[in-house]
């Protein structure tokens, strides 16, 4: 496994991290036992670079990752989010600091290695407040890290410039290449680190999905298909589930020999430099390794890159719903 400089936390992680909202809700149940084998299988495979949150299974994502920590001797950096517990708000100081301390028992640390503010109103985060409040913790101690995870790009540049900031969490993928021009420049020159969760476009991407393809009834990709639950975005990357089948079916056409489609659509996120960690989900291990083993597979080609573009922007970008 690669690893990548994280910006201003004078820590290095793997390139491929590993998403663990599907250990706590919303992807079909997984089982404390099958939870523990995908962490395991990720730690030994290389993978340093946890991301989680506190409303994943209401903590219980946090705490099936400080019940394997607990019996490893591994240095895992392990980002969680706050702020989706009170949306829309108000977010005061005291609620901030409570989830915060709330983190940091579920987690079993004094001092929590990035806390990211979890998708919350733009509003308030334009206004700057809670920016003070994350600066004012990390001075306390209680975390040594701040960052955000956002809906869209504008959100991005507006608190591109906030001091201090370590990481931006975003959606990037082969259907969502939007902060390839407009953000990551911009991130690499504030030193700001690039989370990207939705690789695969919550599966889409790995190429075995059909428009009559079904979801269990506890999972997103079925009661979110069409932004019932939340941002829309967050499922499929906004894109209808029949079209986004026909789309990677057209996808799967530049896939080169030897690669599976989930490895090719990782590979092309890492192959852009602003990219710090690819937080891939997993609900078996088997997915685990066949992820991890994307750091050593090749840069694709530029004229690759170069078509993918192409089909993003003549057929891909009209059909993506919600905040881009």
């Amino acid at each position: 496994m690669k690893t990548r400089n994280f910006v201003n936390t004078g820590r290095a992680v793997s390139e491929i991290g590993l998403g663990c909202w599907q250990l706590g809700a919303d992807w079909g149940h997984v089982s404390d036992n099958e939870a523990l084998s995908i962490l395991e299988t990720a730690v030994d495979h290389g993978v340093t670079f946890f991301d989680t949150a506190d409303v994943y299974g209401a903590g219980r994502s946090e705490t099936l990752i400080a019940k394997f920590l607990r019996g490893r001797q591994e240095d895992v950096f392990v980002a969680t989010k706050i702020g989706r517990q009170n949306y829309p708000g108000p977010y005061t100081t005291d609620t901030m600091r409570q989830h915060i301390h709330d983190c940091r028992r579920r987690l079993g640390v004094d001092a929590l290695d990035l806390v990211q503010l979890h998708c919350i109103p733009k509003g308030v985060m334009a206004s700057g407040e809670v920016f003070d409040y994350l600066r004012t913790f990390k001075q306390e101690g209680l975390i040594k890290n701040f960052g955000a995870s956002v809906e869209s790009i504008d959100e991005a540049l507006m608190i591109l410039e906030q001091p201090g900031l370590t990481s931006l969490q975003i959606i990037f993928n082969i259907f969502r290449q939007k902060p390839i021009h407009s953000l990551f420049d911009k991130a690499m020159a504030q030193n700001v680190g690039i989370i990207v969760r939705l690789p695969l476009a919550s599966g889409l991407l790995a190429g075995k999905f059909t428009r009559e393809t079904k979801f269990a009834k506890d999972d997103h990709r079925n009661y979110n298909a069409d932004g019932n639950a939340f941002n829309v975005g967050e499922t499929f990357a906004g894109l209808p589930l029949a079209k986004g089948a026909e789309l990677a079916e057209l996808i799967k056409a530049f896939v080169p020999e030897g690669m599976t489609m989930a490895q090719f659509s990782q590979r092309w996120i890492l192959d852009h430099d602003a990219v710090s960690t690819v937080i891939t989900g997993a609900s078996q291990p088997s997915q685990v390794l066949a992820n991890t083993a994307v750091s050593e597979l090749p840069r694709l080609s530029k004229e690759t890159h170069r078509q993918l573009a192409a089909i993003y922007e003549s057929s891909i970008q009209e059909h993506i719903r919600g905040l881009v």
